[in-house]
């Protein structure tokens, strides 16, 4: 049978055409973006009301050059489809609780709980978009206070060891002696006993390895403030490990916070006050021990999607796909 020459030619286009095109043509054509119920107002918000449920969570995430977006969605999907409920242009409370505002009035009140970071603006988001519902500041946002309050210290420590070997190699250039900078039974130097220290301090003390035990012992026998700031950091990841009570816990964190006050350690005493500000919404956590990790995931995944199509031209385009993948029922 013989096949006529314009259906060879229609075949050989169909198989040769090149990526620009066919993405050009799914985006105008095949996908349905141009009649999208959205478009119109989508780099500015988009909503999907039906996707709400009474576990939130809330975050912000970048979408191309810093450019901030909130970002509501639903814990009990697990970053799956019809989880996502809401994402808005910027972080600023009143846009966002207008926003979620469109949502029937009964639907936010079911809302349960909510959980999100320490950030005023989303607290304040959530304490008017979702009134009946408990906040509850994810865990790990406070321990990475605790960890960052530790890691400041040494990273100070680190700059002195550095000047003061410099001015060491100074002093033996100027007597035309050979610099032999002193090193620890570890075979470290100063500056490199403090530079290797810093993914231990993020471990406890069970999971180092033998180096990493020696160059701890090291370190503290060095520095006791660094060990007074890591013994804070591990009491403190110690308090939401444990499978305990909210009563329980806040007797815990009552005398974390007395050590914190005899440490005199300045960053602690930041965090700390930083804790009394949002003491409430910290032990919630207590009452289903609930965290940010599907917000924290659903970010995860924004990020790889932007990777993939190397950057976020058309933002309106964007939002479209991730609605699909995430706003609607496949």
């Amino acid at each position: 049978m013989e096949t006529s020459p314009v259906t060879c030619r229609t075949l050989e286009e169909f198989y040769h055409i090149d990526g620009h095109t066919f993405e050009k043509q799914y985006k105008e054509t095949l996908s349905g973006f141009r009649n999208w119920e959205q478009l119109e107002h989508a780099d500015e918000w988009i909503l999907f009301p039906e996707n709400i449920g009474p576990h939130l969570a809330i975050d912000e995430s970048s979408l191309s050059n810093g450019e901030l977006y909130t970002f509501v969605t639903n814990r009990d999907r697990h970053t799956h489809e019809e989880s996502l409920v809401a994402a808005v242009a910027g972080t600023k409370s009143e846009d966002v609780i207008q926003v979620l505002k469109q949502i029937n009035e009964k639907a936010r009140e079911a809302v349960e709980e909510v959980t999100l970071d320490l950030s005023d603006s989303m607290r304040r988001i959530v304490t008017i978009a979702f009134p009946k519902a408990k906040r509850v500041i994810d865990r790990f946002h406070i321990q990475k206070l605790a960890c960052d309050a530790v890691q400041e210290i040494r990273v100070a420590h680190r700059w002195d060891a550095l000047q003061q070997s410099n001015e060491e190699m100074e002093e033996c250039k100027q007597a035309g002696k050979s610099y032999m900078p002193y090193r620890f039974p570890n075979g470290d130097t100063r500056p490199e006993l403090l530079v290797r220290s810093r993914y231990l301090l993020f471990k406890s003390a069970e999971k180092w390895t033998e180096k990493q035990k020696e160059r701890a012992e090291i370190l503290f026998k060095e520095y006791p403030d660094i060990q007074m700031a890591y013994g804070l950091s591990h009491s403190l990841r110690m308090i939401f490990a444990k499978n305990t009570i909210k009563d329980a816990a806040r007797l815990s964190m009552a005398r974390w916070y007395n050590k914190v006050d005899e440490s005199r350690i300045k960053s602690f005493n930041v965090i700390a006050a930083t804790f009394y500000e949002h003491y409430d919404d910290i032990l919630n956590f207590y009452n289903n021990r609930a965290s940010n990790a599907a917000a924290e995931s659903f970010n995860a995944k924004i990020k790889l999607f932007r990777a993939n199509l190397h950057g976020v031209v058309d933002k309106k385009f964007f939002l479209f796909r991730m609605a699909k993948i995430y706003g609607y029922p496949h």
